[in-house]
């Protein structure tokens, strides 16, 4: 049956039993066993660890296969796009959620916290040397002294990057829709190259930030915010470039049509996604 005929179908696709669940909880076993081994210092976490990384990737590939190949079979209708969609759709929106808390922590660092320690109250009778300036080492001063990172310019280059790879990423979809194979693998393949240029940069921005700044993850609440936003995100672009270049293999391969290519529709709303949230954390993080 074609997938023409699939898309105005009558029912609704039910798959076969699938192993796949069961392999995924078993990985989140290993991998939280392990997790907890690694962060209290036990011989066996990195081993464990390593292990439920390594079930989660099985099970990711062999899934993803799967699903792959039923819909090459023509097997999904209108109502499983339609779920696809919903099922993207609010996955981004806890991604949206994700960021908004780390956001959230550091507005409440700067806006109510910083403010509030810094009032007459707590600096005549907790810290009277505690000077409310953003950033800060701390009430006690615990933390070394550092230096934060500017937007320039490395996080500026950053942003130049992920706002051209918007631009050929939707220059790509066009050309799906038109058919122009062609057109799809250079332009989403250049995507994909500019999202590894800008890891690569980011890896760059790390060093430089440990070996010349002595900006760390213990550098108080700034250095806190700064790695887990930008960390984070950069984890996010690498998952990003990683769908994206599964779908570049795809195009390659024959798949997709001009009018049903949903593959590649939800790797692009999870990529212009992240070129969003790195524009709020340029702005917010690096420039205020």
């Amino acid at each position: 049956m074609s997938s023409a005929t699939h898309g105005h179908a009558p029912y609704y696709f039910v798959p076969s039993p699938s192993k796949w669940p069961m392999v995924g909880a078993i990985s989140m076993f290993f991998f939280m066993v392990g997790m907890s081994g690694t962060v209290n210092d036990e011989a066996y976490g990195p081993y464990v660890l390593a292990l439920g990384l390594g079930i989660l990737a099985y099970m990711f590939f062999g899934w993803f296969a799967e699903v792959i190949r039923e819909s090459e079979q023509g097997s999904y209708n209108d109502r499983v796009d339609a779920s696809f969609r919903w099922s993207m759709g609010w996955f981004i929106f806890s991604e949206v959620m994700f960021f908004a808390g780390f956001f959230g922590a550091l507005f409440y660092a700067r806006v109510i916290a910083m403010p509030w320690l810094g009032d007459l109250d707590h600096k005549a009778f907790l810290w009277p040397d505690f000077s409310a300036q953003w950033p800060n080492v701390g009430p006690a001063a615990l933390v070394e002294s550092f230096q934060t990172m500017g937007p320039f310019w490395i996080p500026t280059i950053n942003t130049a990057l992920l706002l051209t790879s918007g631009v050929t990423l939707t220059i790509a979809h066009h050309a799906l829709r038109e058919n122009h194979r062609e057109k799809v693998l250079l332009w989403l393949g250049l995507t994909v190259v500019l999202g590894a240029v800008f890891m690569g940069f980011q890896a760059y921005e790390y060093i430089h930030a440990y070996r010349d700044l002595n900006l760390k993850l213990s550098s108080g609440i700034f250095g806190s915010t700064f790695y887990l936003l930008t960390g984070f995100h950069g984890f996010h672009v690498f998952v990003g470039a990683l769908m994206l270049l599964v779908v570049w293999f795809r195009v390659l391969k024959g798949h997709f049509s001009a009018d049903r290519h949903f593959a590649f529709e939800g790797a692009a709303w999870y990529w212009h996604f992240v070129d969003v949230v790195w524009l709020g954390l340029y702005v917010i993080v690096y420039w205020l």
